[in-house]
């Protein structure tokens, strides 16, 4: 009995984090679940780390300093791509499949039926995702080699790899890199599937995730190697503090919608009317860190088609056009910065909304008894939670804008030119974002097996 109160008093004083880290770790199940998940992602950096065969090593290094959009898209590749290995591409292709879909779904008559079927319409729709995937990846790898093979359009003379094209010489080898790049997308997917049904959190989600973190020492180590700028570096260490505070904030932050229930009770023979009360909670950042992936995925791709026809040693017309384009998409322009406003608050709006109409909630509320005070159920139900949506997705969608082209703004408030890839405030918002979903998925677990939970 002593040794239980000695125990209990032990496990009071823990913080709830560690105290939850450690419950989980004395169910089997959830243990299993947990393992599994942190298996899997040691698979991950694993085939990060699989290079392509006829790369020169020391020429991709060197177009990597050359090119701001090689740095950027290396940093969302988890390292994969400075390495240049079958993991390059990432999932990110799959992500760009997946808005196609969604944009598709309620213009395609099949679409949003299968849609609406429940489980076997989410696989068949997953299923289309896939093929999608396939030619994307296609597209988006052959727009990279000839990326590298230019010197990163830096203004390099000669490229990382050689040998790219659709000629008789050279369309062997490049298909053959092709094809590891579409079959390291693939299987990448697949192993964030894995997760979503073994593991804990959702998987595409904790790839992207851990391809972030694993850059962090090389993010740290180059802020170590900037001299005689302590201020600014100072001012960088707490915009990103302050960052980190509002994306918990707004992530968290809901307006509450009162619902009240009437249910009719029959007890000894009569019917008793009872009533109850709870609320909707309807959250500011209901789309989370989606919209910010949907226009980085989406922004990646011009300049990669614009990659085809850029060549710098030549003078053609087009060739400067796509010259052009690609220096206009580079992250280092203020154009560039505009779009991905732009695209984060359209997406955010379009995320929440078609969320909200999938939710259908008027009509389950009117279903179950519930109506909102002051709100005649059905349509009226329906127009009014959406206005309220509307409304609150605009700090939402304004306040992720904002932490999208905060990488700019930082550059030019600190005056250190490499805070637009050192400082990713969209990286910020996917690990925190990813983190605070995991978190609540581990309680729920913990919760449903009677522990206290611990997100206060």
């Amino acid at each position: 009995m002593i040794r239980d109160a000695q125990a209990q008093r032990t496990e009071s004083t823990r913080p709830a984090l560690l105290q939850a880290v450690i419950d989980s770790m004395r169910i089997p199940d959830l243990r299993y679940r947990i393992l599994f998940t942190l298996a899997i992602l040691v698979v991950f950096r694993f085939t990060a780390h699989l290079p392509v065969p006829g790369v020169d090593r020391d020429a991709l290094a060197a177009a990597f300093e050359a090119s701001p959009l090689l740095g950027f898209l290396d940093l969302f590749s988890g390292g994969a791509l400075r390495n240049l290995s079958v993991a390059a591409l990432g999932v990110y292709p799959y992500i760009t499949a997946s808005i196609i879909i969604q944009i598709m779904t309620p213009l395609i008559p099949s679409l949003k039926e299968l849609s609406a079927e429940g489980q076997y319409g989410r696989q068949k729709i997953n299923q289309l995702t896939h093929y999608l995937t396939v030619p994307i990846a296609i597209l988006q790898g052959y727009g990279q080699l000839n990326l590298l093979q230019s010197g990163g359009l830096g203004g390099m003379q000669g490229g990382a790899i050689s040998g790219i094209g659709l000629g008789s010489g050279e369309l062997l080898g490049t298909v053959a890199i092709l094809t590891a790049f579409v079959a390291g997308t693939m299987f990448l997917v697949w192993l964030g599937e894995l997760i979503t049904e073994k593991g804990i959190g959702n998987g595409i989600s904790l790839i992207i995730f851990a391809g972030i973190v694993s850059t962090l020492p090389q993010i740290i180590g180059q802020g170590a190697l900037i001299r005689d700028q302590g201020f600014q570096l100072l001012m960088l260490g707490g915009i990103t503090l302050a960052m980190i505070y509002f994306i918990v904030v707004f992530n968290e932050a809901q307006r509450r919608v009162p619902v009240q229930y009437g249910r009719n009770i029959f007890r000894g023979g009569r019917m008793y009317r009872q009533a109850g009360a709870t609320h909707i909670p309807l959250r500011v950042n209901s789309a989370g860190m989606i919209p910010l992936i949907f226009a980085f995925s989406i922004l990646i791709l011009p300049p990669t088609l614009a990659s085809y026809f850029a060549d710098p040693a030549s003078d053609s017309v087009v060739a400067n056009m796509s010259q052009f384009f690609t220096n206009a998409m580079s992250p280092t322009s203020l154009f560039y910065w505009i779009m991905v406003f732009v695209l984060v608050v359209v997406f955010t709006f379009f995320y929440a909304l078609v969320t909200f109409n999938q939710q259908n909630l008027a009509e389950n509320l009117q279903k179950n008894g519930g109506f909102v005070p002051g709100i005649r159920p059905g349509k009226p139900t329906h127009d009014y939670l959406m206005r309220v949506i509307f409304r609150i997705t605009w700090g939402g969608a304004l306040f992720l804008g904002f932490i999208a082209i905060m990488p700019y703004l930082s550059g030019q408030i600190t005056s250190i030119a490499a805070s637009t890839s050192i400082l990713s405030a969209t990286s910020l918002l996917i690990m925190v974002g990813v983190a605070l979903d995991t978190m609540r998925q581990l309680e729920a677990q913990l919760l449903m097996r009677n522990y206290e939970g611990f997100i206060r």
